[in-house]
């Protein structure tokens, strides 16, 4: 496909595409790149995408995130994610901002888990931020592990 093939198999192209999962507006249009879809056709087809609401870059994000944080992930992977499909860094931040925090987040893990080095070493691997993970996993006497 190029710029010269119809725009309804531009269409056709990205609605196969959202039928698999969500995308954002960068990502559907490297899809639609990598199909061969002409530069014009990407943008305009992005564009009415999103007009009829099946593009969102918000409403990815904020799906993502909780999707991320559910599966144990802290706010550095979290971000660095979103950043990789294409979401700017304020939808990024809204995103995270409407996720329960970070430290209540490491805290359950920490519940389930116990304290420890390994524990500590897990909400790092998971992208919590050092000073979350340092909080999470302190001991009662205030000393961290890890």
């Amino acid at each position: 496909m190029n710029d010269s093939s119809s725009p309804g198999d531009a269409l056709d192209a990205a609605v196969r595409v959202l039928r698999v999962r969500d995308h954002t507006a960068a990502s559907l249009d490297a899809r639609l790149e990598r199909r061969g879809v002409g530069g014009k056709q990407r943008a305009d087809t992005v564009a009415r995408l999103q007009e009829l609401g099946y593009v969102d870059d918000a409403r990815f994000a904020h799906a993502r995130a909780e999707a991320l944080a559910a599966r144990g992930a802290g706010n550095l992977l979290i971000v660095d994610d979103l950043e990789r499909h294409g979401v700017s860094a304020t939808l990024a931040a809204e995103a995270i901002a409407a996720l329960e925090p970070e430290r209540g987040r490491a805290g359950a893990i920490v519940a389930r888990r116990g304290v420890g080095p390994q524990t500590a070493r897990f909400l790092r691997s998971k992208g919590f931020a050092d000073d979350v993970v340092e909080a999470a996993v302190a001991t009662p006497d205030g000393e961290a592990l890890g």
